[in-house]
C-alpha cells in the first residue's frame, strides 16, 4: 500500500512508526523521534526532520548507524542475510553479480577501509537519480573516500545514509521525482559533446564557439522548441535564447514586461556537468509544465543558455551575459585562442556575423524587464554538510585578484646561514599563514593563494624568486577592501623585514552583486513553501547574475551539490530529488510574480 502524508500524519506513534519502517538500517530510533515532530507539510519537511534527529545524536549513536549497515558486496550479501532493502538496492547496482574478480577486490577494498575507519564503507547504490550506479563508479568511489579522514568519511556516511533514507521513503510514498529525472537525463544527454582530446579521454570540456558548443547550442534550441518555447534562437555571439510569450498573447503583450533567467552551457576543461547548465534547464523544465497545462503567465518568460561564462578558450570571462548588458569589449574580436584562431573568425566559422554592429544590438532594456533570477549548483560544502537541499543567494562576493613576484637572493642551501638569507618562497608562505588567519576572522570572506612558484628553483638552493597569486573575496565590497589592504599592507611588512623586493599587479576587480530584497524575498517565499528549511548564504563564485546585476535586480537559488559540494570536477553531482525541489521552488517564484502583476 503507498503511504500518504495524511495517513503518517493522522497514524498514532506506534503505527506511524511501523509506517516508518526500515529506512534506516536496525535504527528505528531515528523515525521515532522525527515522529514527534509532526504534522509534516511535505515529504521534504519529514526528510530534513530525519536529518535534523541524526545530526542531534551523539556521536556513539551515529557510530553504531553506520556500523549497523552491511559491508558492501560482503560476506552478509553472500549468506543472503542483508534486509530486504540492502538487497534491493545492491541487486540493482549489479553487486549481487560480481565475478570472483571483482568480489575479491571488493572484499580487499573492506577490509582497508575497515582497518582504517573502524566502520564500513556506506554508499548509496542507487545513486543520484536512484536508478543504481555502475559497478566501476562504485569500486572508483571506495577508492577514492579511503584517502579521506576520519571525521570528514564519518560525516559522509551518514550524509550517505540519509540518501538511502530518502530513497527509500520515496518508495514507501510512491514517490518518483519524474521532472527531476527528466532534468537530470537532459544533462546526461547534453554532457556527450565535449571538445576533442576531451572527449577521447571520456573528460568533459566545452569551449566557445567549438564544434562541441555549437552541439550543445543545437541541442538546447531542439529541446527549447519540444518545451514549448514560442521563440527559439541562437543570437550574434552564440547565446540560446528561449522565450515564452505573455498573456495575452503579442501583439496584444505589447508592453508586458519580461522575466529573465538563465546560466551558461560552456565549461572549464575537465568539468562537471551542471555548472550553469543546472540553470538553463530547471525554467525550462517550468516552461514545459506551463505549455503542457496551456498556462500563460501575465509577464513574458526568456530563458537564455550563455555561450560563454568561464574564459576558457579566450580571455573574456562573461560574454554571453555581457553581450546583453552592452558590456562586448570590442577588442575580444581580435583576440585569438591557443590556436592562433581570433574569436571573429571563430564567430563566422559558427555562421555568426561576427560584428559589432550585431554583438551591440542584442543589449537589453532593463525597463522592459522585472529583473533576472538564477537557479545554479552551489559549487561549495555548506548545503551539502548541513543537509538542506536549497540555499537563497544574499549577494554574490566582491572579489579581487593579483599575480605578484617576491624577489630575493639565491644562493647555497648549505653554506648560507638562516639569518643571512633572503628567501623569497619564505616570505610568500609567512604571508599564506596570515591571508589564512585574516580571512578566516572575517566573516564569509576567503583568501586564497593559489599559485606558488618558484622560477628555476633547486632542491640546494635558497629561492630567490617565488610568483604567487592572490585571490581575495568578501561579500560586500567594504569587507573586500579592508581584507585587501590588510593582506596586503602585511605583505608589504613582511617583504620590507626580509629584505626582499616585491612586485604586484592587480589583474581583476569584481563589485559584490548583493540580491535585490524583493527577489530574494521571492526565492525565500518559494523555499519555505516546499517545507524546507530556510537557509540563506553568499555566493563565493562569479556568476552570469553578477553582469546582469549592472541593469536590473537580481536574486540566485543554490541547489546542494553532492561529493562535498565540488565542481570544475567530474565528481560534480546533485540528485535528481534535489532538481525536483528546484523546478518546484522556481515555479513557486513564478506563481507569486504572476499574482503581484495580474492586469
Amino acid at each position: 500500500m503507498t503511504l500518504t502524508l495524511q495517513q503518517l500524519n493522522s497514524a498514532t506513534p506506534a503505527e506511524a512508526l511501523h509506517l516508518l519502517d526500515g529506512l534506516y538500517e536496525h535504527s528505528p530510533w531515528i523515525a521515532e523521534q522525527a515522529i514527534a515532530q509532526r504534522p509534516f507539510a511535505s515529504l521534504a519537511a519529514l526528510k530534513h526532520a530525519m536529518v535534523t534527529v541524526l545530526a542531534h545524536a551523539s556521536l556513539d549513536a551515529q557510530l553504531a548507524l553506520i556500523r549497523a549497515h552491511p559491508e558492501l558486496a560482503g560476506m552478509a550479501m553472500v549468506s543472503q542475510s542483508l534486509t530486504a532493502e540492502s538487497t534491493n538496492e545492491q541487486t540493482r547496482a549489479g553487486l549481487t553479480n560480481c565475478t570472483p574478480e571483482e568480489f575479491a577486490h571488493i572484499q580487499q577494498l573492506n577490509a582497508q577501509y575497515n582497518a582504517k575507519f573502524g566502520f564500513p564503507f556506506i554508499l548509496a547504490v542507487r545513486g543520484p537519480r536512484g536508478t543504481g550506479l555502475p559497478k566501476r563508479e562504485i569500486v572508483a568511489t571506495f577508492e577514492r573516500r579511503l584517502g579521506n579522514p576520519v571525521d570528514f568519511e564519518r560525516a559522509e556516511c551518514l550524509r550517505h545514509i540519509h540518501r538511502i533514507a530518502e530513497i527509500r521513503l520515496n518508495d514507501k510514498f510512491g514517490f518518483e521525482p519524474a521532472v527531476g529525472n527528466e532534468v537530470w537525463d537532459w544533462h546526461e544527454h547534453l554532457s556527450r559533446h565535449s571538445d576533442p582530446e576531451f572527449a577521447e579521454r571520456g573528460e568533459l570540456t566545452v569551449t566557445y564557439l567549438t564544434d562541441a558548443h555549437r552541439a550543445c547550442a543545437a541541442d538546447l534550441v531542439v529541446r527549447m522548441r519540444a518545451c514549448g518555447f514560442d521563440e527559439v534562437n541562437i543570437d550574434a555571439v552564440g547565446n540560446v535564447v528561449g522565450v515564452y510569450n505573455a498573456s495575452p498573447l503579442p501583439p496584444a503583450s505589447e508592453g508586458v514586461k519580461t522575466l529573465l533567467t538563465g546560466s551558461h552551457f560552456d565549461t572549464v576543461r575537465n568539468g562537471g556537468k551542471y555548472d550553469g547548465r543546472l540553470g538553463i534547464f530547471v525554467p525550462m523544465a517550468c516552461v514545459k509544465q506551463l505549455h503542457a497545462a496551456g498556462r500563460r503567465l501575465p509577464f513574458a518568460f526568456e530563458v537564455v543558455g550563455f555561450a560563454e561564462e568561464e574564459g576558457q578558450r579566450y580571455k573574456a570571462t562573461f560574454l554571453g551575459s555581457g553581450a546583453l548588458t552592452g558590456h562586448f569589449n570590442p577588442a575580444w574580436l581580435d583576440q585569438q585562442d591557443a590556436d592562433g584562431v581570433t574569436m571573429r573568425e571563430a564567430m563566422l566559422h559558427a555562421g555568426l556575423p561576427g560584428t559589432l554592429e550585431a554583438i551591440g544590438a542584442l543589449k537589453r532594456d532593463p525597463s522592459k524587464y522585472l529583473g533576472f533570477v538564477e537557479v545554479h549548483i552551489e559549487q561549495g560544502p555548506v548545503l551539502n554538510e548541513m543537509d538542506l537541499p536549497l540555499g537563497v543567494v544574499t549577494s554574490i562576493n566582491a572579489s579581487v585578484r593579483y599575480l605578484c613576484e617576491a624577489i630575493g637572493m639565491a644562493s647555497h642551501a648549505g653554506t648560507t646561514p638562516m639569518n643571512r638569507r633572503r628567501d623569497a618562497a619564505s616570505a610568500v608562505a609567512e604571508l599564506a599563514l596570515y591571508a589564512e588567519q585574516r580571512a578566516a576572522a572575517d566573516g564569509d570572506s576567503v583568501a586564497t593563494i593559489g599559485m606558488l612558484q618558484v622560477p628555476g628553483g633547486s632542491i640546494n638552493v635558497v629561492p630567490g624568486r617565488c610568483r604567487f597569486s592572490l585571490d581575495l573575496r568578501a561579500p560586500s565590497n567594504a569587507q573586500r577592501d579592508a581584507l585587501e589592504r590588510d593582506i596586503l599592507a602585511q605583505l608589504h611588512a613582511i617583504c620590507e623585514r626580509r629584505g626582499i623586493g616585491l612586485a604586484a599587479e592587480e589583474t581583476m576587480r569584481a563589485a559584490a552583486a548583493p540580491s535585490a530584497p524583493a527577489w530574494q524575498a521571492h526565492w525565500e517565499n518559494a523555499v519555505s513553501v516546499l517545507g524546507v528549511p530556510l537557509h540563506r548564504m553568499p555566493s563565493g563564485a562569479g556568476h552570469d547574475a553578477m553582469k546582469l546585476h549592472e541593469v536590473m535586480p537580481q536574486a540566485m537559488l543554490f541547489v546542494r551539490g553532492q561529493n562535498s559540494g565540488i565542481s570544475h570536477n567530474p565528481l560534480e553531482s546533485t540528485t535528481s530529488d534535489d532538481m525536483e525541489l528546484s523546478v518546484r521552488a522556481f515555479s513557486h517564484l513564478l506563481d507569486q510574480l504572476a499574482t503581484e502583476h495580474k492586469h
